[in-house]
């Protein structure tokens, strides 16, 4: 058994100047800009605080085309993978703690480690 659940978004941003795209997507969403985890790398990756229990939202600065994408946080990465795949979801690519995925209608999204603390409680479970 493992669980897993929406862990929130990235905004993907092919930009030079991240600190100013992290500026626009906190005023226009309405969420402070927080210090980010000690493991990532603040030239890539800001947070935005949406509250303890809230939806985990980045910006992350790309090399690709801008867009949004969602992340699935699991405390099994190869068991969720394995289970989107029999959705019909492909792999990409291997990050460093993460998959890259392809849903069968296109859209990218990531397979990562649990983001909030509430994981435990309120992730799905599946067999």
């Amino acid at each position: 058994m493992h669980k897993s659940r929406l862990a929130g978004f990235i905004i993907d941003c092919r930009t030079d100047d991240l600190e100013r795209a992290t500026q626009f997507w906190s005023a226009a969403l309405g969420y402070e800009v927080r210090a980010l985890a000690e493991e990532s790398d603040p030239k890539k990756y800001r947070e935005l605080f949406t509250g303890n229990e809230g939806l985990h939202v980045e910006v992350q600065k790309v090399d690709h085309d801008s867009r949004v994408h969602l992340d699935i946080e699991s405390d099994d990465i190869e068991a969720e993978v394995q289970r989107l795949e029999k959705l019909g979801a492909k792999r990409v690519s291997k990050g460093l703690r993460w998959w890259i995925m392809e849903a069968p209608t296109g859209q990218r999204f990531c397979v990562v480690r649990p983001q909030r603390s509430d994981f435990a409680e309120r992730a799905n479970s599946w067999q």
